[in-house]
């Protein structure tokens, strides 16, 4: 099948960089690459495993509330607040 292709700029000097490391054709490296992304599409993505967070006891908390935002942070600098 003869077809024409327009490449975005990055796509084609990509794509050249490629065809010239590689020392091929500019007809089977496109063909090679679109069979591996056709494989790929069709191919059912990996099942992902999921990540669990493991809860930590921090003890307990040292300032009353957050709502006062001065205090926190002096009790989280090491200032003691009064």
């Amino acid at each position: 099948m003869r077809t024409t292709l327009t490449l975005d700029d990055d796509g084609a000097a990509a794509l050249d960089q490629l065809r010239k490391t590689r020392k091929a054709g500019l007809k089977a490296l496109v063909n090679e690459l679109l069979r591996a992304g056709l494989n790929q599409a069709r191919a059912r993505p990996a099942e992902r495993v999921r990540f669990r967070t493991r809860s930590v006891d921090l003890g307990r908390l040292r300032i009353g509330s957050v709502d006062n935002i001065s205090e926190a942070l002096a009790i989280g600098e090491g200032e003691r607040f009064g």
